[in-house]
């Protein structure tokens, strides 16, 4: 046991470990169906009468890095094999993200079954890409897999991450290109590198046309950014082989997720439809960005909790879903995602209220305001990969700017508990038939500091529209209508969020038409995002009268007695 793991397995709270003696074999070869060998470490304990179950990790991002891991597991009795995935470090054949997947994971679970070390029980774990190279072996798993320990990841690739709510997540695809294209150059370039991300992702993500952004920023051109930038539209096919949906025989799974974390409205989807399927699952969601590092003791704690689970049939220490409820900070148990709820509406209003009140009749004037992509609305905050970027932050810069409307309850008289999926009727116009409208919802303290919590996204183009939200939105989350008068009715389906407004505070919806560089602004013109260099300004409308009753929909909880 080295002092490393002591200290880390301490502050984690892990189970004690069973063993101290551990070995490891390095560079082991494992030769895909096209010829290319990948290579893998595995991790045991040296000392023991039989043989272990094995946790797989599948990773781009390097074997001995995450050689920590596999001590800790192997110190709690398991085998830990880590692969680097195809054409990283090491690993033969093209770096080419996510495609490969599907078959070189399931070459990989046949040359561990052909093991004389393996005793027939497989279960993996990962956060991230390492989710997604699990999901790519889910849909048909052998035997053999018993369980998945799945960590803010999700199985739908483009709404998921690349496209939520049909907008380009810019910052997340810049970032995690540089991160990729720098993280093999030894200890101290990548700690460079960690220092100026935040700058040169930053000046990158104001280049125009996107389509130049990776020269910009690694040198060349990256195959994989410009197809993504190729294949923007929804219902594009190329998305496909990406896109893990079916769940029938899915093994039993934990999902643990971020409120800030860029693939939760995926994710939530994912345990909703794993439930609709009858399979084994259960879903934890913290107050963590996708790179909390407060997050790893509850992903290990969890991950050897349920593979004792379902490997040792230990009994269940905790409900189906676990929750962190922001504002009152703690931890509560449901049945279900979402949790019986009141669905309550709260209404935009003239002078920029937000109230219970319909609107009332007479005809008020729309807010409005002007949308610039040349000088685009700033994210401020939200689900980006970006660590500095990401995460609950001050509104007021972004709520100073013109360019955002505030609409703002009165002061709370007693506490407010709000957890579940969000959803945002909008009534508006715009000058532009290309153009985006952005929601947020905040919790403002008694000082006045408005904390973001969660964001939605529409783009609108003619007869296009898509928005955020989890498979327990509404069924009619995310079309866009059109009234005679010409305004449209937008139906934005919101991040999912858990939070108690507190007594004091008051609730604030943001309306707006851009967070960039979270969602790459929309350039107005509808030219295809990867050449697009033109900017047009829109004049936008938000209407709240009683013919356009433009409001947030709230799940309210009802609070625990006592």
């Amino acid at each position: 046991m080295s002092v490393l793991s002591r200290i880390i397995g301490t502050a984690a709270r892990l189970p004690r470990p069973s063993s101290t003696e551990v070995a490891v074999e390095r560079d082991l070869q494992t030769k895909m169906p096209d010829g290319a060998v990948l290579l893998a470490d595995r991790w045991y304990p040296s000392q023991t009468t039989s043989l272990p179950p094995t946790v797989l990790l599948r990773s781009p991002y390097g074997r001995r890095q995450l050689g920590l891991l596999g001590r800790l597991f192997a110190e709690r009795g398991y085998q830990a094999v880590i692969q680097s995935c195809r054409g990283t470090f090491g690993s033969g054949g093209e770096w080419l993200p996510m495609r490969n997947e599907p078959a070189d994971g399931a070459a990989t679970l046949e040359w561990i079954a052909a093991q004389p070390w393996f005793d027939g029980r497989l279960v993996t774990f990962g956060p991230s890409y390492l989710g997604i190279t699990q999901w790519a072996v889910a849909e048909s798993p052998p035997d053999l897999l018993k369980a998945m320990a799945l960590n803010v990841t999700a199985s739908g690739i483009r709404d998921a991450i690349i496209y939520p709510g049909d907008a380009f997540a810019l910052e997340t695809a810049l970032t995690w290109m540089f991160q990729v294209d720098n993280q093999e150059g030894g200890a101290l370039h990548v700690l460079r590198t960690m220092a100026r991300a935040r700058k040169v992702v930053t000046d990158a993500c104001m280049r125009l046309p996107l389509g130049q952004c990776d020269r910009l920023l690694v040198g060349r051109s990256e195959r994989f950014y410009q197809d993504w930038l190729a294949h923007e539209a929804a219902g594009d096919e190329w998305w496909d082989v990406l896109d893990f949906k079916r769940r029938e025989a899915v093994p039993a799974a934990t999902l643990v997720g971020g409120w800030y974390d860029l693939f939760l409205s995926g994710q939530v989807k994912d345990f909703v439809e794993l439930r609709r399927a009858g399979r084994t699952v259960r879903l934890t969601v913290g107050p963590w960005t996708h790179a909390s590092l407060g997050a790893m003791g509850v992903v290990l704690r969890d991950a050897l909790e349920f593979f004792d689970e379902q490997l040792n049939g230990a009994r269940p220490r905790r409900g189906r879903v676990r929750l962190y409820v922001m504002g009152t900070d703690r931890w509560e148990e449901y049945d279900e995602w979402p949790p019986p709820a009141d669905a309550q509406p709260w209404y935009l209003g003239s002078g920029g209220t937000l109230s219970r009140h319909e609107p009332p009749g007479g005809g008020a004037r729309p807010s409005t305001y002007r949308y610039d992509p040349a000088d685009p609305t700033p994210a401020a905050g939200g689900a980006s990969l970006l660590g500095a970027s990401a995460g609950p932050k001050d509104q007021s810069p972004r709520e100073s700017r013109r360019d955002v409307l505030t609409y703002t309850s009165g002061v709370m008289t007693e506490d407010m508990k709000v957890i579940g999926p969000l959803t945002v009727t909008l009534h508006v116009r715009s000058t532009l038939e290309h153009t985006d409208f952005m929601v947020r919802l905040c919790d403002v303290d008694e000082k006045g500091k408005s904390v973001n919590l969660s964001d939605g996204l529409v783009r609108v183009g003619p007869g296009v529209a898509a928005g955020i939200g989890p498979a327990s939105a509404p069924p009619d989350a995310g079309p866009v209508t059109r009234s005679a008068d010409g305004t449209l009715r937008l139906q934005i389906s919101m991040w999912p969020t858990a939070n108690t407004f507190k007594k004091g505070h008051r609730v604030r919806l943001q309306v707006s038409s851009g967070a960039h560089p979270l969602f790459a602004r929309n350039p107005g013109t509808g030219e295809p995002l990867a050449t697009a260099s033109t900017l047009r300004a829109a004049d936008q409308e938000i209407w709240h009268d009683d013919a356009h009753p433009s409001c947030v929909t709230l799940p309210v909880v009802l609070l625990s007695k006592g």
